[in-house]
């Protein structure tokens, strides 16, 4: 009889917080209602706004690509890269992305973001080698990187890579409208890394690092003997030469010296430094610098 009465005590309890659950959750709602659900976002974690569902209009493709050139004639090719960019993320695998991707390369290179330029074009090339564009594109990968060209006082990666582009330009599109300039540009990319190397090389001469020196002067005649740099290149092999008591190779480098540039200063001066020690320029047939010399300037 006990264990009956305390059951119905127990429903009769159960029965009680039931009703008080419903009529406190009547109140949320209304609450929540009232309030626009602000009660829930105090309770969520993520809060309220950050996953706010916003559906955006679909744009165009001809809308997007105008809104990119027109910042372009107004003088923001920087917010037209972006522009072209999105065009082709929201077109990907269409003829849209393929000129969006164009256009951002032109408009990357116009406002001075080479390394964008530079990703950009590496990119077209390899998903459109075989496009009409491609010349053009690979034309301006080129000159972003030879809008990179620091001093001879920095490092030369940027004058490399303009060089090979270049070059790959003379290669690849040998009749497109960009070979000119390319020829122009590669010799002002190969003068700027002869300079380096002659500001190395001199650099070791007068720490009297003689054999240093002469790596940096021997890059000089084979990579860039027909620069500027060629006739001091020689010069400087002589004193080197001289320093380390290798006079046979003195001699040679100096009757180079004379053979391609007999009027230069640079032969008269080391003409005088060979003389000074009683010798005189005297080529030696075996020697790299003749070996070198005459494959390109023939004799």
């Amino acid at each position: 009889m006990v264990k009956v009465e305390l059951g119905a005590a127990s429903l009769i309890a159960g029965g009680r917080r039931a009703r008080r659950l419903a009529a406190c959750g009547a109140l949320i709602a209304v609450a929540l209602s009232a309030s626009g659900c602000s009660m829930f976002d105090q309770f969520n974690p993520f809060g309220a706004e950050k996953y706010k569902m916003e559906v955006k209009p679909d744009v165009p493709a001809s809308k997007t690509y105008d809104q990119g050139l027109e910042k372009l004639a107004n003088g923001a090719p920087k917010e037209a890269a972006k522009k072209f960019t999105d065009l082709g993320k929201q077109y990907p695998e269409s003829d849209w992305a393929r000129k969006g991707l164009l256009m951002t390369v032109y408009a990357s290179y116009e406002a001075g973001e080479f390394t964008d330029a530079e990703t950009s074009a590496e990119k077209y090339l390899k998903d459109y080698p075989n496009s009409p564009d491609a010349a053009y594109i690979a034309y301006l990968q080129a000159n972003a990187y030879y809008g990179q060209i620091p001093d001879i006082s920095r490092d030369q990666d940027a004058a490399n890579k303009a060089l090979a582009a270049f070059q790959d330009i003379l290669k690849k599109y040998p009749k497109s409208e960009y070979v000119e300039d390319a020829k122009f540009k590669i010799t002002v990319c190969e003068d700027q890394l002869a300079g380096k190397e002659m500001s190395i090389g001199r650099f070791y001469l007068a720490r009297h690092n003689y054999t240093a020196a002469i790596n940096r002067f021997r890059n000089v005649l084979q990579f860039y003997q027909t620069t500027r740099h060629a006739p001091e290149a020689l010069y400087r092999l002589v004193e080197a030469y001289m320093g380390l008591g290798i006079t046979e190779e003195a001699q040679t480098a100096a009757a180079v010296l004379g053979h391609n540039f007999p009027d230069s200063q640079w032969y008269k001066d080391a003409y005088s430094v060979l003389q000074s020690h009683g010798l005189s320029p005297h080529e030696d047939t075996g020697s790299w610098m003749a070996k070198i010399y005459h494959v390109v300037v023939p004799s």
